[in-house]
């Protein structure tokens, strides 16, 4: 059976924010503007999630709002506002649809990955473009074959989320090594010198148009990849660039904060679509709305209360991962692995937070153009991303409790 290629949409580069529009954006301006998109992306959730890629108007409202200069440094025209300000601006676009959210989310964040660049190669980068709209693949790695001045990559790539907007394409491969493991290096290339194979036929994140990645035999040069050894604990370009902080904090805690943004999102508008529900809804063979008995009204608190601990989790955790960010190994790793598995219970809690309010709504939710079955099916999929595999976060944890070492290169 042959390919098919996806029809993705290659960003003309015409529609960048100028320096003085950037200048102008606060923190409280930015959540302003993404409360403001919360209704056109409710509005078009379902027609992104049947055309299985964010909506292109959505899509170019996001844009335009300066929402994805959020992680861009200040010294090349970014905002660089602080992580409980990405949580904050993101969460409005995450409860009206989390398929757009876990898309925007990650096409803000991945820039976070070009500050881990040399400084040359980031000017160059991010004066093509002032913001890159990329994905970061890294399963199954493709291979990176040394040649003079870079590497020949080819690979082919699953879960390429953001890929159906994008303008660059970050992915991971390994260079095969004579003695020892392979070197890990993720790398940065123009969007169109790779291909996008049409293969994200989901149950839940449709939206997202995660589809496959493939590149054949891409000359990529030196300066445009970085190892990931020393990014994943917080010490490559970014801090030296940059110091301690937001681009000198470890790896995998920041993309554990970003994928938890949409399930929170997720979970906190569940509980405001219960609240709305419970004041109308009356069961078969009762009297009365349903607000008035009980178990609805625990059902409620209890969903609240899940989301809201799990908000109060990710926002800490997004502070404490720049504080970990100064901590030496071998000891960071621990830490790292207790973060992980902190976001993971987290994120356990968004989804049972969504679940408790679909159970507690009745079954007219389940009709397909009732966005509380959708919040289900779409925060069900974001928990089998690999980092909140519960099993596997704790059961690092544990070992680390232990003093043994980790079984897992995800750390």
């Amino acid at each position: 059976m042959s390919e098919i290629k996806a029809d993705r949409i290659i960003p003309a580069g015409d529609d960048f924010l100028s320096k003085q529009e950037i200048s102008s954006i606060t923190p409280e301006i930015l959540i302003e503007r993404m409360i403001a998109l919360k209704p056109l992306v409710a509005e078009r959730a379902y027609s992104a999630e049947e055309n299985r890629r964010p909506d292109i108007d959505v899509w170019n409202a996001l844009r335009k709002s300066g929402y994805f200069y959020i992680y861009v440094p200040s010294r090349f025209g970014g905002l660089e506002f602080d992580p409980d300000t990405y949580i904050s601006a993101t969460l409005p676009v995450a409860e009206a649809c989390p398929s757009t959210g876990w898309t925007a989310c990650f096409a803000a964040e991945h820039n976070w990955f070009v500050a881990q660049l040399p400084e040359a190669t980031q000017a160059e980068v991010w004066g093509k473009t002032p913001y890159i709209i990329a994905p970061s693949a890294a399963f199954p790695p493709g291979t990176a074959t040394p040649v003079d001045g870079g590497y020949r990559l080819s690979g082919h790539w699953k879960w390429g989320t953001v890929v159906m907007d994008a303008d660059w394409i970050m992915v991971q491969a390994l260079e095969p090594q004579k003695d020892g493991p392979p070197i890990a290096r993720m790398m940065l290339l123009p969007a169109e010198q790779a291909e996008v194979i049409d293969t994200w036929q989901m149950s839940g994140m449709a939206a997202t148009g995660s589809n496959d990645i493939v590149v054949n035999d891409i000359f990529v040069p030196e300066d445009y990849q970085f190892a990931t050894a020393e990014v994943r604990s917080g010490r490559g370009n970014g801090r030296e660039i940059y110091g301690p902080g937001l681009y000198g904090s470890p790896m995998l805690p920041n993309l554990c904060i970003t994928a938890s943004i949409p399930a929170l999102g997720a979970a906190r508008q569940a509980v405001t679509l219960l609240k709305e529900r419970l004041n109308v809804h009356i069961k078969k063979g009762s009297d009365g709305s349903s607000v008035e008995k009980p178990a609805a009204q625990m059902r409620l608190a209890r969903a609240d209360l899940l989301a809201r601990s799990a908000e109060r989790t990710i926002r800490w955790a997004a502070k404490e991962a720049q504080a970990i960010g100064e901590i030496d190994e071998p000891d960071q790793t621990s830490e790292r692995i207790r973060l992980r598995a902190e976001i993971a219970i987290a994120v356990q809690q968004c989804v049972e937070a969504v679940r408790t309010c679909c159970e507690a709504a009745g079954s007219s939710i389940y009709a397909l153009d009732n966005p509380m079955q959708r919040l289900l099916r779409d925060v069900q999929v974001m928990q089998s991303h690999v980092v909140y595999d519960l099993d596997l976060a704790t059961e690092l944890h544990g070992r680390a409790l232990m003093g043994l070492k980790p079984n897992s290169l995800l750390t």
